[in-house]
Formats: C-alpha cells, structure tokens, sequence
C-alpha cells in the first residue's frame, strides 16, 4: 500500500469508524499453535473487528535504545524462544510490511526520532496472536519497538501521538501480560483453571479497576503501587504495552476485558478491547 493509496483510504474513515485498539495478553508462544479458550478469544475478537488497512504491534519483546519501526517490505517471522516442539519453529506468518506505514509512523511521531529498521521482523509477541485474529496474513503488519531505558510517562506520552493513525484503518495492537513473573510459575497448576497467587489476584484487580475507571495515572506509576504489583511486573516490558494502549484511549470510549484469566499463578492472560462496538 503506497502512502498516497494510505491517505486515500483516509478521506474514507470517519471518527466514528476509526479502529479499535487492542491489548493482547499473549502468554506461551505455544498458543500459535494450540486450540485453548485464549487462541478461541482472540479469534472471536478478530471477527468483531472492522478489517484494517495495516496493524502496528508494540511487542513486548523488542526492546531497543531509541524508538524503532520495522520498515521492510516483507518481514520474517521471528522465533525469539527455546526449549519449545519443532512445529512451532516451523510456523511461518508472511503477512507483508509497509514501509509506507513505517514512514508515516516516524512522521507522526514527534517526541523522539523514530529509527527505520530493516533487520528486526515479526516476533512472537506480534505474530503468535496476530496470526489468530488475521490467520491469512493479508493484512500488512508492522512493529514498534520500546525504548528500554525510557519511562512509564514517556511510553505513554509517546503513544498518544500514534492516536491519528486509528482514523487511517491502523488497527494499534500492545502485546504482553499484565501479570508477568515467569520466576514464580507454579508450573504443577497450569492445567489448574484461573490458578492464581494472593498478590497476583490482588494485582490484577486492582489493575483491571484502573482500566475501567479511566485511572491511567495509578498504572503509569505502577512501580508505586505496592509489593503485589511490584512482584506482578518484576521487569517492565509485558506491562508497557498495555499503557500503549491505555493511552490511545478517547473521551468516553467504550473499554472491555476478555481472556481475563490467571495461568500457573503468577501469569494473567488478560486482553483489553478499547473502542468499536
């Protein structure tokens, strides 16, 4: 898609179609190829979604120093893990790019200067849920990076200003885990429905509350919030999509949870829908 066929699609968006924006919990790469109640919720939230014309993923698994944007025309899935079965190395989703996204991505973006990368791809954070949703790779897809040395209040200052390209038919994905301490994995309860710690639950709860109440600020300072939530987000990365996300938010938008479940104790899958119907 060139850019002027982008901005053509544009005159054709009006504010009340302009897309929804997505927070995935992504959890285990093995939900690419699993048949689970989470893969089944991404599925179902895909076919609520009016198609979009290119998706942009901020993935919790390419951190950078600076801000970066895949910017090639074809990019390769990467498998970013190990100690997994054959068959999900051998999963491929060869949705295109958009160099023309990209470019307008670092445009739109004034806070910082937005690098074009041509190395990086589509890791699992992108392409094991986006796969779900666009299970035809058709849709062109591009990433994000996050700048590990910035903060909370940058990520989130810095994702409003990507607010503009929901009116182009950018579909605006966050992928990670609002609980996220794979040290604590009770690793005998993952087959233990909705299995959760005291501090995970209470984590949670207390995350969930602040998305519903519009109170991004307690979630912009999480690292004040108490030992729950400094055990939920022992590192940041899983957490600074969901504030991507958050911060995309309009006036009075509608916000709802799905795949909102504990896994092994110390893991919550839940995903938020910001938007559309």
């Amino acid at each position: 898609m060139k850019l002027k066929e982008l901005s053509a699609l544009t005159a054709r968006v009006t504010a009340s179609e302009k897309m929804p924006v997505l927070f995935l919990g992504h959890g285990s790469p093995m939900n690419a190829i699993e048949e689970n109640e989470f893969v089944a919720g991404f599925r179902k939230t895909g076919k609520e979604l009016p198609r979009p014309n290119a998706i942009l993923v901020v993935s919790a698994h390419w951190e950078t120093r600076g801000t970066f944007v895949t910017a090639m025309q074809n990019p390769k899935t990467i498998h970013d893990f190990g100690g997994f079965p054959k068959a999900l190395f051998e999963v491929q989703y060869p949705a295109p790019g958009s160099p023309e996204l990209a470019q307008e991505t670092k445009n739109t973006i004034k806070k910082t200067e937005v690098g074009l990368d041509h190395s990086w791809g589509l890791d699992h954070g992108a392409w094991s849920v986006v796969k779900h949703l666009y299970p035809n790779a058709d849709i062109p897809v591009i990433q994000m990076s996050i700048d590990h040395y910035q903060t909370p209040k940058y990520h989130y200052e810095l994702a409003k200003e990507l607010a503009a390209l929901r009116e182009k038919g950018v579909l605006i994905i966050g992928s990670g885990n609002m609980v996220h301490n794979l040290r604590m994995v009770a690793w005998d309860k993952l087959n233990t429905p909705d299995f959760a710690f005291d501090w995970a639950l209470e984590a949670s709860d207390k995350m969930k509350q602040a998305i519903l109440n519009g109170d991004h600020n307690q979630l912009i300072n999480f690292s004040a919030q108490g030992s729950a939530f400094q055990l939920a987000i022992p590192t940041p990365e899983h957490f600074l999509p969901l504030l991507y996300a958050l911060a995309l938010k309009a006036e009075n938008e509608p916000v709802s949870l799905f795949n909102d479940k504990a896994l092994g104790g110390s893991l919550t899958m839940t995903s938020v829908k910001i938007g559309g119907a």
